[in-house]
């Protein structure tokens, strides 16, 4: 009997080819695309989840008094050991590290990677697996090193490395080699390898009693306060717990500056992930989630709403059925397999398309997506409860109220609630449309913010300007050599101007001083960012100078200082010119600095926060750099690139030249945004596509039942553009006042968004004009090209029945 009734189901489902398609297509969009953003979700979710002891681990996050005093994701370098040691029965183990980038050479591979160095811990805490090596003693020797498996094959071409060397350099130009005691396998995304959660995490892992050969500084020092900490507590033992010995450890251990300023709260690091950076990643996965579901239901809606459009023209084959004999039970059975069929054709066929979306998707959201079989078990049954529900939601109206007609009514067509069944189906394809505008709204708006980003006068000039992370000897004779450098290759063809600096634009300054003007309270300090370069930055990031001059080649510049606006406001000056010449103090700094001159603000960072005050050194006040910056021209790129390229590997032997331009960085700054800005694109287009496609479905349908109405208004005279304007108004009316009602929720929603950013764009009527106008457009073109073809039949073949 089953087999009987999924054959007529097939037959059935061939013989309505184009409804069936429409159906299978828009349920199909719907699923594959929320199946790839809930992967995403999942994959988010899991970060930090399969560490060794996860639900004990918590990472410790520094609140200052003022925001700008300090780095949030930094302790006091004593803080973990110490807790440890005094609260044995609080913590059972600790892990701190600091990151450098250097050189690392075997034989003629020379790359520059980032390097984690910190406590012996890292691979027993946590529980990384090694392909090769000891755990327990793999990081206890000094200059020994645990690389990645994708490291060893960049350098020695297989993973069985251990006994190998690399050359690593340090920050005085000096190069030693390191023993190779472990070989990571798979590391799962984490907080500890990859704090930041960048698309370059740490890769090569030391010690820290090796640490004196890249820095001379103390990681027991109260004052270091520039490591990330990990802790694992003791069973039982909550983040809740440990808040009032950290406070009281701290006011009887630390410096006065941190007794005064610092808060230091644990931060469960199974929640870390979502938490971070203000909960930026768990807002943008409940608006992945949100814009997921809501395809999901409008893909579902749209489906139920064919299915019962296309049942209501199935009236006098049930009539026929019911007069040969036909029983209610198996006439509801029949319907319900046919729903229940196509909703596993569309299911099977999004999940069977989930490899071949994998890779754009990831393209999207800039992340790697989890194989379906990584996914717990019991994930199998989502697919069986999807066709279940679905297929019984679209099944039962013509199961249960369809197969009850009298047979004489539905031999006659007759459908008596026709008018209530049409009305129900135009608000199912309204919701849809007012959901489309939601989210096209939505993708204008974020859009719009992005480009705003881009476009607006950010105070310097990023275009054509490559940047490169030098290898560093930061010692006199080692800024000599840097300095000697950076001429030679501004002496290149096509190279404008060559920067030496500690920091780019991208967001990261060496530090936070206090600045306060000479002869006024030290408490009227104001806190700063801080910028170290040489003369020619001015010159090469094209940023304007309000007042005074900037740092020169020639003159004593070590007690010179360089202010932007914003500081020399914050400081007290009235304007610009007036801080020409005087002096400020730093506290615990006993040298008065001069300022020489006034800078006009500029975005070093995210256009989230508001432009900080800046206050700028001459590189000969510390022995301390990281980049050169070269402005070139913009034409022969390749060219410029080659010979800047050539002149490094003479000038640096032995040093990789990876460079990035600007406008990269400038997007890495913005890399969620940009994210956003094509995962509201992607569900936009989708968004418009189900919504499309529920109206192709429910105008053809609504032709088929009014061919003879038609047929009549021609026969009586009805033009073409009548008969059009007649479907229409049928059903534009409708779609409009649909897009219209999600107008408000989109402004509400929009405008909370924008408030995250210190500087954003003002939502105009214009963007909801445009997309109402857009979606109205479209879709009364799509109205038009169905019922034209209407139109234009011929009436007698219509009215020959009658």
């Amino acid at each position: 009997m089953l087999q009987n009734h999924l054959k007529l189901a097939y037959r059935n489902i061939r013989k309505n080819g184009f409804y069936s398609a429409l159906n299978v297509l828009g349920l199909w969009a719907g699923i594959l695309f929320s199946l790839l953003i809930g992967a995403h979700v999942w994959g988010e979710l899991q970060v930090n989840q399969q560490l060794r002891h996860a639900e004990r681990q918590y990472f410790l996050t520094s609140i200052w008094k003022n925001p700008n005093i300090g780095m949030e994701i930094t302790s006091a370098g004593p803080l973990g050991k110490r807790l440890q040691e005094v609260y044995p029965q609080l913590v059972a183990n600790y892990y701190r590290w600091d990151g450098i980038k250097s050189g690392v050479a075997k034989g003629d591979k020379v790359f520059r990677e980032n390097i984690q160095i910190g406590d012996s811990t890292l691979l027993t805490m946590f529980g990384f697996r090694l392909l090769y090596g000891d755990p327990n003693s793999a990081l206890k020797a000094p200059f020994s090193v645990v690389i990645t498996a994708e490291k060893a094959l960049k350098y020695f071409g297989k993973t069985d490395v251990l006994g190998q060397t690399l050359s690593i350099q340090n920050f005085t130009g000096g190069h030693h080699e390191f023993m190779i005691t472990g070989v990571l396998g798979e590391i799962p995304e984490n907080s500890v390898t990859n704090l930041l959660g960048t698309t370059d995490p740490n890769s090569l892992f030391i010690s820290f009693t090796t640490a004196r050969y890249f820095f001379d500084r103390n990681v027991n020092d109260w004052n270091n306060i520039i490591y990330p900490t990990y802790l694992e507590l003791q069973p039982g033992v909550t983040g809740a717990d440990l808040e009032k010995p950290i406070q009281q450890l701290i006011q009887r251990e630390g410096t006065d500056f941190e007794k005064e300023n610092l808060t230091v709260r644990p931060i469960a690091l199974k929640e870390y992930h979502l938490q971070k950076n203000k909960a930026l990643v768990k807002r943008m996965l409940f608006t992945l989630s949100s814009v997921g579901i809501f395809i999901l239901f409008m893909a579902i809606f749209n489906f139920i709403n064919l299915a019962i459009g296309r049942s209501g023209s199935r009236i006098r084959e049930i009539g026929v059925r019911k007069a040969l004999g036909g029983l209610k039970k198996q006439l509801a059975i029949q319907f319900l397999a046919e729903s229940l069929l196509l909703v596993t054709v569309a299911t099977a066929l999004a999940f069977l398309s989930y490899p071949l979306a994998q890779m754009p998707f990831e393209q999207i959201v800039g992340k790697s997506l989890p194989v379906l079989t990584s996914f717990p078990t019991v994930f199998a049954l989502l697919p069986l409860v999807l066709v279940l529900v679905v297929g019984l939601l679209a099944g039962l109206y013509p199961a249960l109220f369809l197969s009850s007609m009298k047979t004489v009514e539905s031999l006659k067509g007759k459908l008596g609630t026709a008018s209530q069944s049409l009305q129900l189906r135009k608000y199912l394809v309204g919701f849809q449309f007012g959901i489309a505008n939601l989210v096209i709204i939505a993708a204008l708006v974020v859009a719009a913010q992005v480009n705003y980003f881009f476009g607006k006068n950010i105070g310097y000039n990023q275009e054509f300007v490559v940047t490169a992370q030098v290898p560093r000897d930061w010692s006199p004779e080692g800024l000599r050599k840097m300095l000697t450098v950076r001429d030679e290759m501004a002496k290149l063809p096509g190279v404008r101007n060559a920067s030496l600096s500690f920091e780019i634009p991208n967001g990261n300054n060496n530090g936070q001083p206090s600045v306060y003007r000479a002869g006024t309270d030290s408490t009227t300090a104001v806190i700063c960012q801080q910028l170290t370069t040489d003369e020619h930055y001015l010159d090469t990031y094209q940023i304007s100078l309000l007042a005074g001059e900037y740092f020169n080649a020639n003159g004593r510049n070590y007690t010179k200082v360089v202010l932007n606006e914003r500081a020399a406001l914050a400081i007290g000056f009235p304007d610009a010119e007036s801080a020409i010449g005087q002096t400020v103090r730093m506290p615990g700094d006993p040298m008065l600095h001069t300022i020489k001159g006034v800078l006009r603000d500029f975005h070093f960072g995210s256009m989230a926060t508001p432009i900080q005050p800046m206050v700028v050194f001459p590189l000969q006040s510390s022995v301390l750099y990281r980049y050169l910056s070269f402005k070139i021209e913009p034409e022969g790129i390749a060219e410029r690139m080659a010979a800047l390229q050539k002149k490094w590997a003479e000038l640096l032997p032995g040093s990789a030249f990876e460079y990035t331009f600007m406008d990269d960085t400038l997007a890495e700054i913005y890399a969620m945004e940009l994210q956003m800005k094509r995962s509201a694109y992607a569900a936009s287009a989708l968004a418009l596509l189900i919504a499309l496609l529920g109206v192709l479905g429910l105008v053809s349908l609504n032709l088929q039942r009014r061919e003879k109405e038609v047929g009549v208004r021609k026969v009586l005279g009805a033009s073409v553009l009548g008969i059009i304007g007649l479907f229409l108004q049928e059903f534009l009316l409708i779609l409009l006042l649909a897009g219209i009602a999600a107008c408000p929720i989109a402004w509400y929603l929009l405008r909370g968004w924008l408030e995250n950013y210190a500087y954003h764009i003002e939502l105009s009527p214009l963007v909801f004009a445009a997309s109402l106008l857009g979606l109205a457009l479209v879709t009364a073109l799509l109205i038009g090209l169905q019922s034209v073809k209407a139109a234009l039949s011929n009436p007698v073949k219509s009215l020959r029945s009658e």
